[in-house]
């Protein structure tokens, strides 16, 4: 998967915007104003942080040692590097899925609901 195929797969999700708050070289993602996914515009190889519940986030570290690794200048308990060109597609869209439906579980009800009626 390319950073253009992962920008789209994040942007297809309901009430996701992108923007550019750290400069232009790193790209994050949010639903509903809360990040999910911050990818490195300018990285060779390409590379992308997702927020992963922590027991997880251990297991797919051992499970695919030096292609995902404790997040860059994020939270290590809480978030991933994923080395795209080395990872199969259907892992990085369904790790995409999890961080999302992390970060979609801690919001409020109003915010849930907010959510819920948005059009796609």
């Amino acid at each position: 998967m390319n950073i253009e195929e992962f920008r789209n797969y994040c942007m297809a999700k309901k009430g996701v915007t992108e923007e550019l708050p750290f400069g232009p070289d790193a790209l994050v993602f949010k639903v509903m104003g809360k990040m999910f996914a911050l990818s490195a515009l300018e990285r060779i190889p390409p590379q992308v942080n997702l927020k992963c519940d922590p027991e997880r986030a251990i297991t797919l570290r051992e499970a695919y040692d030096g292609t995902i690794i404790p997040g860059y200048h994020m939270s290590k308990v809480h978030w991933n590097t994923l080395y795209l060109e080395h990872l199969p597609p259907n892992l990085i869209m369904e790790l995409v899925d999890h961080s999302y439906e992390l970060v979609v579980s801690k919001f409020t009800k109003k915010l849930k609901s907010e959510l819920d009626n948005l059009n796609e």
